[in-house]
C-alpha cells in the first residue's frame, strides 16, 4: 500500500478511484471512539492521559490511543452491501481507503476486507477529516478526479471536488444535500435506530430484576402502607435509571467480548446499530435522572445507589474478568437491591432474607456462568471471551451453584422455626412448605442448564417459564396463608 498523502496523480483516461471514508460508512461504528473505549475498559485511569493528548490535537489524540490498543478487525460491524459493490467496482478501478482514522488501525480494517489498493490516514501529525481530506484527494487523483463513499455532513467538504457522491445513509437528507454539489451516483440506505432499539439497549426488560426492592416492604408486612410503597415504586424507577446506564456503559466497553458472543453480537452497539457516540450521553443522562429520584426518596437510599453504582460500575470495567469473584459481586448487587428497598421504607433489612438472597443469587449467577460455558465447549471454544473461566472448570462450577442453591433452601428452612418469623407469622410452621418446591425448582433449573436449554440469564428464564411462575404463585399463596 501506498504512503498516506502520495502526490501521486491517477492515469489521465484511466477509471476514475473511489475512495471510501472509514467510520460510518465501511463500518457501522467509529474507530476512535472504539479504540478508546478499549483502552479505558483495560486502563481507566489512561482517560486523564487522553485529555493531555488532545490539547496537541486530535491527530495526536488518535495515534496515541492507536499505538496502544490491539484492534480485532475481524470483528467489526461492516457495512457488507457496501463491500459488495466495491468488490464489484475494484475489477476495473482502484480502491483507496479514505479516512480520518489513525494509519495504524486503518490499515488493520484494509488488510482485513482485502479489497483496498491504497490507505490515506490520519497520521498522528495531520487529522485527514472535511476539508483537509478533501485538499489532499484533490492534490493526488485532481479535481473531479475521483468518486466519494461518505456518510456524514462534514463528508460534504469532500463531495464538492468529487466526480460523484456514493451516500451511506438512514433517510434521504444527505444525499439531496450531496446532489447540490456532485451526482450521486449510489445510496446504501442503513437502518435508522428507533425507539426500540433505545429500549433493548437500555435493556428495559431487564428492569423486572428490580423487584427485589419490594422484598422488604412485603416481608414487613406494609404492602397496606401508601408512604412506604410510593417510595418502593420511586425505588423501583431509580434503580431501573441507574441499572440501563450501567448496561450501557457495559456494553460500550465490553464490544469486542460481545461482538464473540453468540447472542450479544446482537446488541445495538456491538451491532453497529446505535452511534457509539449516543452510548456515554444516554448513560450519564440516565444516570443523573436516577440519582436526582435517589435523593428524593432519601439520603440513605441514594447513599446505598451510589454504593451500587460503584460496584456495578467496577464490575463492568474489571471485576467481571476475575474467577469466582465475579459471581460474588453479581449475588452481591442483587442483594443490594434488597438492602436499597429496605433504605428507601426506612427498615432494617431482615439477616434472614439478607443471607437466603446471596445464597439463592449466588447459585442464579453459577447458572449464568455454567451456560455461557457450555456454549463455548459446545462449538468448540475453549475460554470464554472476557471472563475467567475455560471450559474446564464447567463441573466445578455445577457442583459450587448446586451447593449455594440448596443453602439459600436450609437457610430458609432455619428462618421458620426462629423468633423473626413467630413475630411476623401467625402461623409460622406453614412455611415449611415453602422448602419443597424450592428445592424442586433449583435442582430443576440446574438439570436445564446441564441440558443446554437454559436461557444465559436465569433471571429472565425464571420470568419467562411457567413452571417458575407457577412456582412463585403457589409460593405467594403459602405466604399468604402463614400470616
Amino acid at each position: 500500500m501506498a504512503n498516506a498523502f502520495d502526490l501521486n496523480r491517477t492515469t489521465v483516461g484511466s477509471p476514475l478511484p473511489v475512495c471510501v471514508d472509514l467510520d460510518g460508512t465501511l463500518i457501522h461504528s467509529d474507530l476512535l471512539i472504539e479504540s478508546a473505549l478499549s483502552l479505558i475498559a483495560s486502563k481507566p485511569w489512561m482517560v486523564f492521559a487522553m485529555l493531555a493528548w488532545l490539547l496537541r490535537g486530535k491527530a495526536h489524540l488518535k495515534h496515541e490511543i492507536a499505538r496502544r490498543v490491539t484492534l480485532d478487525a475481524s470483528s467489526l460491524p461492516y457495512n457488507e452491501p457496501l463491500i459488495a459493490w466495491l468488490r464489484e467496482q475494484g475489477a476495473d478501478r482502484k480502491i483507496i481507503l479514505c479516512t480520518a482514522s489513525d494509519r495504524v488501525l486503518a490499515e488493520r480494517v484494509a488488510e482485513h476486507v482485502g479489497v483496498f489498493d491504497e490507505v490515506l490516514a490520519s497520521d498522528g501529525e495531520r487529522n485527514l477529516a472535511g476539508t483537509r481530506k478533501g485538499a489532499v484527494l484533490v492534490e493526488r487523483f485532481g479535481e473531479r478526479g475521483f468518486d466519494y463513499v461518505g456518510n456524514a455532513t462534514v463528508d460534504l467538504q469532500v463531495w464538492k471536488h468529487a466526480h460523484a457522491a456514493i451516500v451511506v445513509e438512514s433517510g434521504t437528507t444527505l444525499s439531496r444535500r450531496a446532489a447540490a454539489h456532485t451526482n450521486v451516483e449510489r445510496r446504501f440506505v442503513t437502518a435508522r435506530a428507533g425507539l426500540r432499539t433505545w429500549m433493548k439497549a437500555l435493556r428495559i426488560h431487564q428492569w423486572i430484576k428490580n423487584i427485589l426492592v419490594f422484598l422488604p416492604v412485603l416481608v414487613a408486612h406494609r404492602i397496606f402502607e401508601v408512604d412506604a410503597v410510593v417510595r418502593s415504586l420511586l425505588a423501583f424507577l431509580c434503580f431501573g435509571l441507574c441499572a440501563s446506564s450501567v448496561y450501557l456503559t457495559n456494553d460500550l466497553l465490553d464490544l469486542p467480548a460481545d461482538r464473540h458472543h453468540h447472542r450479544k453480537r446482537h446488541r445495538p452497539f456491538a451491532s453497529g446499530t446505535l452511534p457509539l457516540l449516543a452510548g456515554p450521553v444516554v448513560a450519564a443522562i440516565t444516570l443523573m435522572a436516577g440519582l436526582a429520584l435517589a435523593w428524593l426518596v432519601s439520603p440513605t437510599f441514594m447513599a446505598v445507589m451510589v454504593g451500587y453504582y460503584v460496584l456495578t460500575t467496577a464490575y463492568s470495567i474489571r471485576l467481571k474478568r476475575v474467577m469466582m469473584l465475579d459471581v460474588v459481586v453479581l449475588a452481591t448487587l442483587y442483594t443490594t437491591r434488597i438492602i436499597a428497598g429496605a433504605a428507601a421504607i426506612q427498615s432494617k433489612p431482615s439477616f434472614w432474607l439478607l443471607a437466603f438472597s446471596m445464597f439463592i443469587f449466588l447459585s442464579l449467577a453459577m447458572v449464568k456462568r455454567y451456560t455461557e460455558l457450555l456454549t463455548m465447549q459446545r462449538i468448540g471454544k475453549v475460554k470464554a471471551n472476557g471472563r475467567g473461566y475455560d471450559v474446564e472448570d464447567i463441573p466445578l462450577i455445577q457442583s459450587l451453584g448446586g451447593s449455594s442453591g440448596y443453602l439459600a433452601v436450609l437457610v430458609l428452612a432455619l428462618y421458620v422455626d426462629s423468633t423473626a418469623s413467630q413475630s411476623l407469622y401467625h402461623h409460622p410452621h406453614r412455611l415449611w412448605l415453602l422448602c419443597p418446591p424450592l428445592l424442586y425448582w433449583i435442582s430443576r433449573t440446574w438439570a436445564l442448564a446441564h441440558r443446554g436449554v437454559m436461557h444465559d440469564d436465569p433471571v429472565v428464564f425464571a420470568v419467562m417459564d411457567k413452571v417458575s411462575r407457577f412456582i412463585l404463585l403457589a409460593a405467594g399463596g403459602i405466604v399468604a396463608s402463614a400470616i
